[in-house]
């Protein structure tokens, strides 16, 4: 399985995904670079298959790694029910052009 490395050494690419996947269900729709949308894509479509779950030890796992407690509340209580007939696919990429200082390829991700 190969990932998008982010320059970053992999205890700060973790803390780093755990804080947009955190922000994104927290607003439900955040601006990043197109690489870091792309990878959290792979774990917002694995949080929300947690909260579509719903038992105590999805939510116990869900906790383990976002960093907010009225986050994964907010996921499991009001997010996850809205795509319980859902399969898949949970976030949309809209491509929004250049950043003004270094030219990186800029996104809106958002829950669909």
């Amino acid at each position: 399985m190969s990932y998008r490395k982010l320059g970053r050494d992999s205890s700060a690419r973790k803390a780093l995904l755990r804080g947009i996947v955190t922000s994104l269900f927290r607003y439900e729709r955040i601006e990043t670079t197109e690489a870091k949308a792309k990878e959290l894509r792979k774990i917002a479509e694995k949080m929300l298959t947690l909260a579509k779950r719903g038992d105590l030890h999805a939510r116990r796992q869900a906790l383990a790694y976002m960093m907010d407690k009225d986050v994964v509340k907010k996921l499991f209580d009001e997010v996850a029910p809205k795509y319980k007939d859902r399969q898949g696919g949970y976030t949309r990429i809209i491509k929004t052009g250049v950043r003004q200082g270094d030219a990186a390829p800029m996104v809106i991700i958002e829950l669909v």
